[in-house]
């Protein structure tokens, strides 16, 4: 069914659809309006769920790894400082294997406080052990958490999922969606029956002190999963597309227009489509220029990512976060692609751009394709403001 939606009312009817048991979260802008609207329906009784009251964002994941933990399927969202806070029990809910997902409204970290669009909030947990997909619109925010359940629950994964999407651009953005019908989701995604549960019948014991002989192996076991979900990535996403009729291929990664390109930009997020459009513009005037948008960053698709770029002559990689006396994040992954291959780039080059909400226009794409030369750039930052670094630091 069609609807014209704000993104974060979109995401709280899809997990309504979903049929959680238990939904925990703290309001933090901008994803305060999905769980005021997922409070609104267990209050109003569309949800049958419950929906539990914190006081912070630790409390919030704590409850749904006890929720998880007991055989419920459950739902959060948090985003910035929120998520920072969570950080604690993000990692744990991982380690203990329970398919816990949450909505990451992406925005910048202090300080100094922002409370507009980056995404150096969930790239900065990337190790936690969550699968994390990337939403360019709001279309694919709303499947991606159908996805998202259906493969955290696999009984081969068994690990959280985290939906970004990115903050205000998204989340309070209106777009016409087609919501998926109950019926078809109920297809898609079955009621959960969990693995194992903590239970008073059949006891367990979950999270228990690993001294040296056995903490490396669980370690393994998230790591050999997370590089076997490429693959259950790819085929959950056919299933979708049998049930829905949308096809996101094998939700790693679009190629957009780069067969036969010599420059190509490689980014992530709702900014992708502000690339398309120049990629379009600069197509129309015999240009060779693509973009490689990357869905999923962990796990991160390496050989999806390299035979897309192997024998394009210039990369791009444009990140909206930042790994300070480093490479950026998505441009460190693009370049560990290629080691060891005999096919790579004569350039990949980092730049950075958006943090803290900056808008990222079609002169700043524009910019990236010019600044796309012989030679690498290391995290290239893109629409500074030079009058502000010379009146703050004396540049």
């Amino acid at each position: 069914m069609k609807e014209f939606v704000e993104g974060s009312h979109a995401i709280a009817e899809i997990i309504r659809l979903c049929r959680p048991g238990v939904v925990s979260a703290y309001p933090i802008t901008p994803q305060t309006h999905i769980v005021e609207d997922l409070a609104q329906m267990v209050s109003d009784g569309s949800l049958s769920s419950q929906f539990v009251n914190v006081e912070s964002e630790h409390s919030a994941a704590s409850v749904v790894l006890g929720a998880s933990a007991t055989g419920v399927r459950a739902y959060t969202a948090t985003s910035s400082q929120g998520l920072f806070y969570m950080a604690e029990v993000v990692f744990n809910i991982a380690g203990m294997r329970l398919p816990v997902v949450m909505t990451c409204a992406n925005r910048a970290i202090s300080a100094p406080i922002n409370i507009w669009n980056d995404q150096q909030d969930s790239i900065s947990l990337r190790d936690a052990g969550w699968i994390q997909i990337y939403a360019e619109d709001n279309q694919e925010a709303v499947d991606f958490h159908l996805i998202a359940y259906r493969l955290a629950e696999d009984k081969r994964v068994m690990l959280p999922v985290m939906v970004c999407m990115d903050g205000f651009i998204l989340t309070h953005g209106m777009e016409t969606l087609d919501m998926p019908e109950q019926e078809k989701i109920d297809k898609f995604l079955p009621a959960y029956k969990p693995l194992y549960k903590l239970d008073t019948a059949h006891p367990i014991t979950m999270g228990i002190l690993a001294d040296p002989d056995y903490y490396m192996e669980a370690r393994y076991a998230i790591q050999a999963t997370m590089k076997e979900s490429v693959e259950y990535l790819s085929q959950i996403s056919k299933e979708f597309n049998s049930v829905f009729g949308r096809d996101y291929k094998d939700l790693l990664v679009e190629e957009y227009k780069i067969e036969g390109a010599d420059k190509v930009i490689v980014a992530m997020g709702s900014v992708c489509g502000t690339i398309k459009e120049e990629v379009d513009a600069q197509r129309a005037k015999g240009k060779k220029v693509g973009l490689l948008r990357i869905i999923s960053f962990r796990p991160f698709p390496y050989a999806r990512v390299y035979e897309a770029l192997k024998d394009v002559a210039k990369v791009a990689v444009l990140d909206k976060s930042v790994s300070l006396g480093a490479y950026a994040p998505i441009a460190v992954e693009v370049k560990s692609a290629f080691c060891g291959k005999k096919k790579a780039p004569q350039v990949i080059s980092s730049f950075v751009a958006g943090l803290g909400g900056r808008d990222i226009t079609l002169e700043s794409v524009q910019e990236v394709f010019r600044r796309l030369g012989a030679k690498e750039v290391n995290a290239d930052f893109i629409d500074l403001k030079p009058e502000l670094l010379k009146e703050e630091y004396g540049e």
